[in-house]
């Protein structure tokens, strides 16, 4: 297995896991909403919803220097 080989499997590997947690989060409810119910008040993320979210935004970063790496090696 050569270098393109293992940013290609390791794009796909991220793209999965950046659906797997965006679909744990709900849309506009947030983590402790969803098993909760709707509280109708803003309140900051604590505790797994901060850490899913730091990984969201980690995981995209990831996905984008992957992509560039994919890119740089093909030519």
């Amino acid at each position: 297995m050569n270098w393109v080989d293992i940013t290609q499997v390791s794009q796909i590997v991220i793209s999965a896991l950046i659906i797997l947690i965006i679909l744990v989060q709900s849309k506009g409810t947030g983590l402790f909403s969803a098993f909760t119910g709707s509280i109708g008040f803003y309140r900051s993320r604590r505790g797994l919803e901060k850490f899913i979210f730091i990984l969201t935004i980690i995981l995209g970063l990831m996905l984008i220097l992957n992509s560039l790496v994919i890119t740089l090696l093909s030519k």
